[in-house]
């Protein structure tokens, strides 16, 4: 298990606008992609579903093929600011 409030100091937000976060992809998804426990230090935590982790996978394949895609393009514009 992982922890929501450590993930949100990870990326300096509130747990509170993490764990908001947390519920509004679980609702667009129409299943939950993280599964809390309570239990605070002692007991409780957060993991990703099975859904949740395909989504992950899913999206930083989405990013490594739009990085590549954009790639070309990014150093044409470069080459044109260089040349400015």
């Amino acid at each position: 298990f992982g922890s929501i409030s450590a993930a949100a100091r990870g990326m300096e937000m509130s747990y509170k606008h993490a764990w908001d976060l947390v519920e509004d992809m679980n609702r667009v998804f129409g299943k939950p992609l993280v599964a809390a426990q309570t239990g605070g230090k002692k007991g409780g935590g957060a993991q990703l579903t099975s859904v949740g982790l395909a989504v992950v996978s899913r999206f930083r394949a989405i990013e490594r093929a739009a990085s590549s895609a954009a790639a070309v393009h990014m150093q044409a514009l470069q080459a044109e600011i260089d040349a400015g």
